[in-house]
């Protein structure tokens, strides 16, 4: 039984004396990962802001600067393996070989995915911050492109897509250099005067100060039958900068009201 409880204590011992000399390495790995991401943050807000001033492209700016911020937090964790003795781990994950690197690899995959898909986007550049953008049965605005996702804000909320459905799914973009379509349907009694409707309407469309006619075609049209209605689609361009929801409402509001104004009944 004494010998027992000697094993035992020889055991916690040793337990002990180890944790002892792994607690330095441990505290100095912690600090080398702290310090990496201090200095990663610091570079990426110094990469950010002069790479805005000289590319004028904040989208591929920004997705630089978050490129340059991860590859040093990864720097910092390969640094952090050596301290404590785990050189086979960061040789593995430099060399892209052996199980370990597979095991992360294959778990990881989805995230490689999107980075990969990230930077596709970044360069290949389909939209850019401000445009507005629908895919995957989401509309709204472009706020940012990260290393995983792109932002697009929409009825006042932030979604985040992954980059990789953005490349294998369709993507409309609603922006012609910093203009945006907008379109709307309205329906006419069968028998109206429609030529004097498409008159009224493109009347209004030539009137309105925030569409622009320049180099881009307005239209009114009609589109189809419906029963015992006329569809006419109204198509005409705006800044991107402009409150579009409720321009696109007041447009609504005018069109019907000079209809009804004209003897023409809405359906």
């Amino acid at each position: 039984m004494e010998e027992f409880f000697s094993d035992i204590i020889n055991h916690l011992e040793g337990y002990y004396n180890s944790i002892v000399d792994l607690t330095p390495k441990l505290l100095l790995a912690v600090a080398v990962v702290l310090i990496s991401w201090f200095i990663a943050l610091r570079v990426k807000g110094f990469a950010d802001r002069r790479l805005k001033t000289r590319m004028h492209d904040p989208l591929l700016a920004t997705f630089i600067a978050n490129l340059l911020k991860a590859i040093l937090i990864i720097i910092g964790f390969l640094f952090m393996f050596r301290v404590i003795g785990l050189t086979g781990v960061a040789q593995s994950i430099l060399a892209g070989a052996g199980i370990s690197a597979f095991i992360i690899g294959f778990a990881l995959r989805d995230i490689g995915e999107n980075f990969l898909a990230g930077i596709l986007l970044a360069f290949k550049r389909p939209f850019s911050v401000g445009d507005i953008i629908e895919t995957n049965g989401v509309k709204g605005k472009v706020e940012a492109l990260n290393l995983r996702d792109t932002q697009i804000r929409s009825a006042s909320k932030n979604i985040y897509i992954p980059n990789a459905l953005l490349i294998k799914n369709t993507l409309i973009n609603f922006n012609s250099d910093g203009y945006l379509l907008q379109d709307f349907t309205i329906g006419l009694e069968y028998g109206s005067d429609y030529r004097k409707a498409l008159d009224l309407i493109t009347e209004i469309l030539k009137k309105d100060s925030e569409i622009v006619d320049k180099d881009y075609f307005n239209s009114a049209v009609v589109s189809g039958v419906t029963g015992n209605t006329i569809q006419i689609n109204v198509r005409y361009w705006v800044k991107t900068d402009l409150s579009i929801s409720e321009h696109l409402s007041e447009m609504i509001i005018k069109v019907t009201e000079a209809l009804k104004e004209s003897g023409f009944n809405i359906k």
